[in-house]
């Protein structure tokens, strides 16, 4: 019979070529060069699309315009780095945009907590995949949409005016009070997924066992939940704080007069008119960043999620 037809089926089986054995056998023995493999694509593309431009951000950083013909000068200086470092006016506003972001973080994990636990420990299947979309239904609509919205319900006229009366802050005094509000309203889902998500990983009978020695349930709370959700809290903070403190759209559509760093990197480059120091200025959203991850790895809370 000829070896190759297969005597079951009556169909030709074509032979391999030995190279492509030879591979396949290669990887199969070496799983972490098939994952190098793998990823070699993706990464490469991370490289080139997301580094390189960083690389190219910060090169941009050292270079200055000519005050006289708003030409660029490919030189390096520190000028910019020094404008931001010395003059009052930045350092204020980066510590406001800091004060923003870690308030917003702040207050969505404090009403995501209480939504994801209901969701995963309280509701009925039936519900908790109704509430679940309820949470994801935000995220389709369009973020200038919601943004207008909330400027709606917090102008003078609006549903939500009289709440704002005691911060003075309604109506054309917008301010960080609003901005705060509009972020924690457009980042929330973002705190309740990975939250909610780390609930359903947490076993009943953990909470069984501690109802049973006689716990209570604000202690079972602050004793067995929490430290168990924390990483997926930390999770959740890394969208919050990021986002909000890269936002430059809901502070120009609900903060009045209100200046965040991120405001300043795009008024400095719209219009073309400094894009060195916007590249400057955009190094403080990235430190920040950076030095925000830094901190959540030294409590551990990565290598748990």
């Amino acid at each position: 019979m000829d070896p190759g037809v297969d005597p079951d089926q009556g169909l030709t089986r074509r032979r391999r070529p030995r190279a492509v054995v030879r591979v396949s056998g290669f990887l199969h023995r070496h799983p972490l060069v098939r994952l190098l493999g793998l990823l070699s694509a993706p990464m490469l593309w991370l490289v080139v699309a997301y580094l390189g431009s960083l690389a190219l951000m910060f090169a941009a950083a050292l270079w200055s315009v000519d005050s006289f013909t708003g030409n660029l000068i490919r030189v390096p200086t520190l000028d910019n780095l020094r404008t931001l470092i010395t003059q009052d006016v930045y350092r204020t506003v980066a510590l406001r945009s800091l004060a923003v972001a870690a308030s917003v973080t702040v207050v969505d994990a404090m009403i995501a907590l209480p939504m994801a636990f209901y969701l995963a420990k309280v509701a009925s299947p039936g519900t908790q995949r109704l509430l679940v979309a309820a949470v994801l239904t935000p995220l389709w609509a369009s973020y200038l949409v919601k943004a207008y919205a909330w400027r709606t319900m917090l102008a003078n006229d609006g549903v939500l005016s009289w709440a704002l009366r005691p911060f003075g802050t309604s109506g054309p005094d917008f301010g960080v009070v609003t901005t705060g509000i509009t972020l924690g309203y457009l980042w929330l889902p973002f705190m309740i997924l990975p939250i909610f998500a780390g609930l359903q990983r947490l076993p009943d009978s953990l909470l069984e066992a501690s109802a049973d020695l006689g716990a209570s349930a604000g202690w079972t709370f602050r004793s067995v939940v929490l430290p168990l959700v924390f990483p997926s809290i930390v999770a959740g903070s890394i969208f919050t704080f990021s986002l909000s403190l890269g936002d430059y759209i809901a502070v120009k559509i609900v903060g009045g007069s209100t200046q965040l760093f991120a405001n300043i990197i795009y008024d400095s480059i719209a219009g073309g008119t400094n894009p060195p120091f916007a590249a400057a200025a955009a190094l403080f959203p990235v430190l920040a960043v950076l030095l925000y991850l830094a901190l959540i790895r030294r409590t551990g809370a990565l290598e748990n999620l």
